[in-house]
């Protein structure tokens, strides 16, 4: 509540919390009259269901009315102790983050023998071990799978972590980093320089460097426009570039798919791609053990035991 970055909106949700509770004390002093009135037998309404159920008008019971004022009364209290009120943090000065950072360090405090045995190891001795690798897998389904699956084979857009392919590296240090820190991957779009027709000569050039099916004719056109446009991040080869996350268009492993109409629409719309840093919901501890599952998984024959 009180991470706002405009005056504005602090003052617009105190008026409408305070102003709230104004209105239903106003409320219930403005019918104080019908309130306390005394009624030795209920009015009929004059309102009939069924041919024989009525309504009556009861007078409010006294504990109704003060049961209504004591939550008038706590909703004024909750607000002067806790965040409510825009940018005023509460007398208590509490914060649901911190509680929730707090509990973090709490819950790392608690595991922390679990991990000490592994502090003094490496990626590959760690992915060699067998609780670890249990340890690493059961993160990786908290945390990963929605994106890459609870195989880790990913899907459109979603990376594969199984086959050894890697857009920023599959060395153990640039897994644990893009776990850290995340990536975010940009392909621009070209549409306003490159004419549709060019972008699908550029696409039968792009299968061809695959090995997929490609027009022997445009590809010829193809490669002259793959020079001009592609080869400053895909290489002169078509073999990407790990420093930018651009990926290798000659090992028939596609991120978005493979057909002309596909590669047409990203030359021509781009992509963006994005992995979220887990430094802040991961402790390194629990980071160095996902890193060895997932670095495991493309490295079987070279786990350290």
């Amino acid at each position: 509540m009180s991470d706002f970055f405009s005056g504005f909106w602090s003052y617009y949700i105190s008026i409408i919390a305070l102003g709230g509770i104004v209105f239903c004390v106003w409320l219930l002093f403005s019918q104080r009259a019908w309130l306390k009135k005394e009624v030795k037998q209920a009015e009929n309404t004059g309102h009939v269901w069924d041919g024989n159920l009525s309504e009556l008008n009861n007078p409010v019971p006294r504990w109704w009315t003060v049961f209504y004022l004591l939550l008038c009364i706590f909703a004024l209290g909750y607000l002067v102790l806790y965040p409510g009120l825009g940018r005023f943090q509460g007398v208590l000065d509490y914060s649901s983050a911190e509680a929730v950072r707090a509990a973090q360090r709490a819950q790392a405090e608690q595991i922390q023998p679990v991990y000490a045995r592994y502090e003094s190891l490496s990626i590959p001795q760690i992915a060699g071990d067998h609780e670890a690798q249990q340890i690493g897998q059961r993160l990786f389904l908290n945390n990963c799978a929605q994106c890459h699956g609870s195989d880790a084979r990913g899907g459109p857009s979603f990376p594969n972590l199984t086959d050894g392919d890697w857009l920023y590296g599959g060395s153990p240090e640039q897994i644990e980093q893009t776990i850290t820190k995340g990536r975010h991957g940009v392909m621009p779009p070209w549409r306003g320089t490159i004419k549709p027709a060019e972008a699908s000569d550029i696409a039968q050039y792009v299968r061809s460097l695959s090995g997929l099916a490609a027009d022997s004719l445009r590809v010829v056109p193809g490669k002259r426009g793959y020079d001009t446009y592609c080869v400053a991040c895909h290489g002169v080869e078509g073999k990407g570039n790990q420093a930018v996350g651009a990926p290798n268009l000659t090992d028939n492993v596609w991120l978005h798919g493979s057909s002309e109409a596909t590669i047409v629409d990203i030359i021509l719309n781009g992509r963006e791609n994005h992995m979220p840093a887990q430094e802040r919901i991961l402790t390194a501890q629990q980071i160095r053990m996902l890193t060895a599952w997932v670095w495991g998984l493309s490295n079987e024959g070279e786990t350290a035991d």
